[in-house]
C-alpha cells in the first residue's frame, strides 16, 4: 500500500484511489509473523518550553557523566564567557549564570568574545571560543581554555593560547569530535586568495589545542541560500548517527536569512578528505515566518534526559527585522527541539517550531509506522512523513475548557484538529466560535489498548474518540478490541 506522497500542506492534487487493509487484518497478519502492533518502539515525547534562554547566542550545551547539563552561550556584551549547569534542559533556563572568564582589558582575547563551546577530554575540560583584539576587533582567532577540577562553574582555568591554522587570518566557531578512535578540530577561517567571508576547514588534534597534519577545506559557500547578505559557512558540529557523520554548518548573514546547511560523510570514511562530505543543496532548517521564527542557526546536539532523543539546540530571533547590525542586536535566543530521524537514517529537522510548548507526534498504536498527519487539511495517518512539521501538534490547554485539551497544528498555529459534523477530523482554523472550541476540545485518557499510550475523547460527545479507519481520522464511538487499538496513540 504505496503512502500519500509528501510535502507541504494545504496542498492541490488530483484525488487518487487508495485501497486498505482493514485494522482486523492487519492485526492479524501481525500476531501470525510473532509480531505485536502493541510493542511499538516509540522515542518518548520531550516536554520542553521555548524559548530556553533569551539573550544568549551560539548556545552549546554539553550532557556530562556526572548528570548535569552544562550550557554556555555568546552574551551580547561579548565581553565573557558564562556556565550554567541543571540537571535537565529545561532547568538551564533559570540555572544561576557563572563567569568562568573574562576578555582581556588590551591586546588579543579583548573584544569580541563569540562561540564558547565546552568539552571534556582526557579528564579535563576545555572550552573553545572566538576573541578578537582590543587594538583590532575583527582580528577574530580561536582560543582554549582548560578546566582542571569536576565541576567546570568552580574549576581553576588556565589560557591554552591560539589555535594556529596554516593563515593568521579571521577564524572562528572550533569544535570537535571522536571519530574511529580520531579527535578532530572544525572550524571557519577566511582563507586568502578565497573571495568568501568563511569557509569551514577539518584537522586532526594533537592535543586539544594543537592541530597536527594536514588542514582540509571542507566546503565553501557558493549556493543562493548560503550566500545571501555575505558568504558565509560557519558554526560546524557533527552528530554521528545511523553509520554517518553529518556536520550541520551556518550560513548567510546572522539576520532572517541565517539557515543550517549540512555535509554528510560516511562513518569510516577519510574525513580529511573533502570527496568524502557531500553537501546538501538546500538548507536543512531555516526561518518560518508561520511560526514566527527568524534567522536560525549557530547549533549543536545534545540528548534528552532520558537519553532517547536527539535534541537541536539552536538560536534565533522572533522577529524578522532588525535596525542595524544584527551584531549590534541583542535578541537572539536560545531554544530547544527535538530532531528526528528519517526511515533511511538521515536527520529531520522540520521547521523551527513556535514558542512556548514543545509538540508532540502521535504515532498509531497498531500501525506502528504511521503518525498523525494533515494533508490539505483533512487528518490522517500516513508512513514516511518527511515533511515533519505535518505531523506535528502542540498538546494546549482546551479551547472549551474543563480540563480538556486542544491539538493544534505546528506549521499552521491557529488551525486545530477538530471534529466535524460528519464526524470526519480535519485541521482547521479556530474561527471564534463556541461551536468550533467544542468540536476542538478532547480528554486526554490513558490509551484504551494500552495504558501507556493515549486516546483523545470528544468532550462533547461523551463515549467517543478520535480513531482512524482505513487510514483517515475520525471522533467516533468505540466498541471493539480494533477500534479501542484504532483510538490509541503513542506521543512521540
Amino acid at each position: 500500500m504505496p503512502p500519500l506522497p509528501d510535502g507541504p500542506g494545504p496542498r492541490s492534487h488530483t484525488p487518487r484511489r487508495w485501497w486498505r487493509l482493514t485494522a482486523m487484518t492487519v492485526l492479524c497478519a501481525l500476531a501470525a509473523t510473532g509480531l505485536h502492533a502493541s510493542a511499538a518502539s516509540a522515542s518518548p515525547a520531550v516536554n520542553y518550553t521555548n524559548p530556553l534562554v533569551n539573550q544568549r547566542a551560539d548556545a552549546q550545551i554539553h550532557k556530562h557523566t556526572d548528570g548535569y547539563y552544562y550550557f554556555t552561550a555568546t552574551v551580547p556584551e561579548y565581553d565573557r564567557i558564562v556556565l550554567r549547569r541543571a540537571t535537565t534542559l529545561q532547568g538551564l533556563s533559570s540555572a544561576p549564570e557563572t563567569v568562568i572568564w573574562r576578555k582581556h582589558s588590551s591586546g588579543i582575547m579583548g573584544a569580541h568574545i563569540w562561540a564558547p563551546e565546552i568539552h571534556f577530554i582526557d579528564g579535563k575540560w576545555y572550552v573553545y571560543f572566538a576573541a578578537g583584539a582590543t587594538n583590532d576587533v575583527w582580528a577574530i582567532r580561536m582560543y582554549v581554555l582548560e578546566g582542571t577540577g569536576a565541576n567546570p562553574l568552580t574549576a581553576s582555568w588556565t589560557e591554552k593560547g591560539q589555535i594556529r591554522t596554516p593563515w593568521e587570518t579571521f577564524s572562528l566557531d572550533a569544535s570537535t569530535f571522536v571519530a574511529s578512535g580520531v579527535r578532530y578540530l572544525v572550524w571557519a577561517q577566511a582563507e586568502p586568495g578565497i573571495a568568501t567571508n568563511t569557509n569551514l576547514y577539518i584537522a586532526r588534534l594533537a592535543n586539544p589545542w594543537t592541530i597536527t597534519g594536514a588542514t582540509t577545506r571542507l566546503t565553501i559557500p557558493t549556493l543562493a541560500w548560503e550566500t545571501r547578505g555575505y558568504k558565509v559557512a560557519e558554526g560546524p558540529t557533527v552528530i554521528q548517527r545511523n553509520g554517518k557523520l553529518f556536520m550541520t554548518y551556518s550560513a548567510s548573514a546572522t539576520d532572517a536569512n541565517y539557515c543550517l546547511g549540512m555535509l554528510t560523510a560516511t562513518a569510516g570514511s577519510n574525513l580529511l578528505s573533502a570527496s568524502s562530505w557531500t553537501k546538501s543543496q538546500n538548507p536543512v532548517f531555516a526561518s518560518n515566518s508561520a511560526t514566527g521564527q527568524w534567522g536560525p542557526g549557530h547549533n549543536s546536539f545534545t540528548v534528552s534526559e532520558d537519553g532517547a532523543s536527539d535534541i537541536l539546540v539552536y538560536h534565533d530571533r522572533n522577529y524578522r527585522d532588525i535596525s542595524g547590525d544584527p551584531l549590534n542586536d541583542p535578541n537572539r535566543r536560545t531554544r530547544l527541539q527535538k530532531l528526528y530521524w528519517n526511515a533511511d537514517g538521515t536527520p529531520n529537522f522540520g521547521i523551527p517550531i513556535p514558542d512556548g510548548a514543545h509538540p508532540v507526534r502521535l504515532k498509531s498504536y497498531n500501525f506502528p509506522d504511521r503518525f498523525v498527519r494533515h494533508w490539505e487539511y483533512r487528518a490522517r495517518i500516513d508512513t514516511n512523513v518527511t515533511n515533519l512539521a505535518d505531523s506535528q501538534f502542540r498538546i494546549v490547554t482546551g479551547l472549551n475548557g474543563g480540563g480538556s485539551v486542544s491539538l493544534e497544528s505546528t506549521n499552521f498555529p491557529g488551525y486545530f484538529l477538530r471534529q466535524r459534523s460528519n464526524g470526519e477530523a480535519w485541521v482547521d482554523r479556530n474561527d471564534g466560535t463556541a461551536a468550533f472550541r467544542a468540536d476542538a476540545s478532547f480528554h486526554q485518557r490513558a490509551g484504551l489498548a494500552g495504558s501507556s499510550a493515549v486516546s483523545f475523547e470528544s468532550q462533547t460527545y461523551s463515549g467517543r474518540y478520535l480513531r482512524h479507519s482505513n487510514y483517515l481520522l475520525y471522533v467516533q464511538a468505540v466498541t471493539d478490541t480494533v477500534g479501542r487499538a484504532d483510538a490509541t496513540f503513542i506521543l512521540e
